[in-house]
């Protein structure tokens, strides 16, 4: 188990950091995951990879978590993990940053299912076979989702 904590733990808390804003939540979720994991190695039947296996209980970490606290706190989503390139204008760095800002909260005003896929594919470059594990629809869905997520995202910047 100390193997894969070492080759997955940066990637989920990534994630988990992702939806809760929030490092020491993160940091939270992501113990409770591998401890999760540990608990329940005799369960993975590797139907799935050990890789989809963890993120799905990171996943269920977090709904858990959400409903227990019912945490709104959306409109700084990201704002503390934005990185920009070290050597544009403050000017660059405050649009970018602006931009960002606007981007992350379109998104996280999605439906929670379209979030989690916009997350898992662009944060943690997941195929949609690997997203469509973890949510659990399949491959297609997931691709459409995401596809009509993107454009929804492109027009309302357009119009914003």
């Amino acid at each position: 188990m100390e193997k894969l904590y070492k080759e997955y733990s940066k990637k989920i808390y990534s994630y988990l950091l992702s939806l809760s804003n929030d490092e020491n939540i993160a940091e939270e979720l992501l113990q409770e995951t591998f401890y999760s994991a540990v608990k329940n190695i005799n369960k993975f039947r590797n139907e799935s990879s050990v890789k989809n296996w963890l993120y799905t209980i990171a996943k269920n970490k977090w709904i858990d978590y959400y409903k227990k606290f019912q945490k709104t706190n959306t409109s700084e989503l990201l704002e503390d993990n934005v990185n920009l390139l070290s050597n544009s204008t403050l000017e660059e760095e405050y649009l970018n940053k602006d931009e960002l800002l606007n981007i992350c909260r379109k998104i996280h005003k999605m439906n929670d299912n379209t979030k989690e896929i916009i997350y898992l594919r662009i944060f943690t470059n997941f195929s949609f076979k690997e997203i469509a594990n973890i949510i659990g629809k399949t491959e297609e869905n997931t691709r459409l989702i995401f596809y009509r997520a993107k454009n929804k995202l492109k027009e309302d910047l357009k119009d914003g």
